[in-house]
């Protein structure tokens, strides 16, 4: 199978993004070899016209793929009338007004602009709403690039619980105080944890699918059977899993309804736009009171911009039209059963984990659980895997799969014909 071609105008792209751009990429690390141009539907194509089946989706916000025409009808009428007002508008109030309606915990909703933000300020809603300091998170999970949400979310030496280890240079070590760690898919340990430090902890922090490993049965329900014992907020970061795993997001899916959540990639149909969403007791922390109730602040130039919110609204028009979940579960799952058997047949040692709108492939040759249990993994041999589908015209990220609604026959049959060649080539 031959490389991609890559044309002078690529490459010349390449070499000033080395020149100006930090490790010459925008810090997302899915390549940093190839400049994308543009996407339509299931597909995307690089400067040097090459085309690929894009299971990347912008890390997840192109749920209804690329370019989507109703997004684009949306967006072009908006952009005549500006692009944002600092201000409240009428499609921002309307996206709130949907979102409380699909989603079981939300009451209130707040908007910002990143999944970052997002959980940034849910952790700061229970800080005040609880008067306590201390958040609980899993090993493994990923809440953004806030300091508190990059504690242990990829260890390379794990502590013992509940001790968190700082992911990035520039964490102030007095943050190692605040955070908790517990591990995900052990409710006995996690259990352990709360009531020890119950008096102390502001909130749960939780991703209800963590990263792609599914929650054990009886995980989410005993984790909010303890927290509610305890009256510690339990937050649901949905960021990922928000209107992709139900309308009503993984809490819908899994039938556990936390305190709070986070929204965000396909909320906003890939713009700038992300939301906290809960309960009102804690939401009202958000705004200024005469009652004594302590104030979030929680200001933001793009709050809920127009673009961002009619972006949104055309995308959940188009996820709320009968059968969109059902075609899109049946795609994942044809994916998913389709690799599990071709590594069968190749007798790789290797899981296939996740759910259908998003898993995949781990070459271990045990369960998967937890982030320790994947520990083990062979990381190269994934890369390499990675390296030549996208030889195959293949395009995703690094550790995950996402499917959209346009993915269709052509596009699994093609791919399953990348991971047949793919897996011949890899076992050479």
């Amino acid at each position: 199978m031959a490389k991609r071609t890559v044309s002078d105008r690529e490459s010349q792209a390449l070499e000033k993004a080395a020149a100006y751009l930090p490790g010459g990429s925008n810090g997302n690390t899915v390549t940093m070899d190839m400049v994308i141009r543009g996407g339509r539907g299931p597909r995307v194509w690089d400067l040097s016209g090459n085309e690929y089946i894009d299971y990347a989706l912008g890390s997840g916000p192109m749920l209804i793929g690329h370019a989507n025409p109703e997004v684009v009808a949306a967006v072009s009428e908006q952009l005549s009338q500006g692009t944002t007002y600092f201000g409240l508008n009428e499609h921002a109030i309307l996206l709130a007004e949907e979102i409380v309606k699909a989603v079981p915990c939300a009451e209130k909703v707040r908007f910002a602009s990143s999944g970052t933000e997002a959980t940034f300020f849910a952790m700061r809603a229970v800080r005040a709403y609880r008067g306590r300091d201390k958040i609980l998170k899993f090993e493994g999970g990923f809440h953004g690039m806030n300091d508190y949400g990059l504690m242990s979310m990829a260890p390379s030496k794990p502590l013992d619980f509940p001790a968190p280890t700082p992911d990035s240079s520039g964490i102030p070590e007095s943050l190692q105080g605040d955070v908790l760690v517990a591990p995900f898919n052990d409710i006995e340990t996690t259990s352990a944890i709360i009531e020890r430090y119950h008096e102390e902890l502001a909130g749960v922090i939780v991703e209800p699918l963590q990263r792609i490993i599914p929650p054990a049965p009886g995980f989410l329900e005993g984790l909010r059977d303890v927290t509610r014992r305890f009256h510690v907020p339990l937050i649901f970061d949905e960021i990922v899993t928000g209107f992709r795993f139900a309308y009503g997001g993984a809490q819908e899916l899994y039938g556990v309804t936390p305190d709070m959540c986070t929204l965000g990639k396909a909320v906003a149909g890939g713009f700038p736009l992300s939301a906290v969403a809960g309960s009102a007791d804690i939401m009202e922390h958000f705004a200024p009171s005469d009652l004594g109730t302590p104030f979030v602040m929680q200001e933001g130039t793009l709050n809920g911009n127009p673009i961002a919110s009619v972006a949104g609204l055309a995308t959940l028009k188009v996820l709320r039209r009968e059968g969109t979940y059902e075609r899109l579960f049946a795609t994942g799952n044809r994916l998913k059963e389709a690799l599990t058997r071709l590594l069968y047949q190749a007798e790789m040692p290797a899981q296939v984990v996740g759910e259908a709108p998003m898993f995949d492939v781990i070459f271990t040759d045990h369960e998967i659980t937890n982030y320790r249990s994947i520990l083990d993994r062979d990381q190269p041999k994934v890369m390499r895997f990675n390296e030549l589908l996208r030889e195959r015209g293949i395009f995703k990220n690094h550790s995950k799969y996402y499917v959209s609604t346009t993915h269709g026959d052509a596009e699994v049959e093609q791919t399953i014909s990348a991971w047949k060649s793919a897996l011949e080539a890899l076992d050479v």
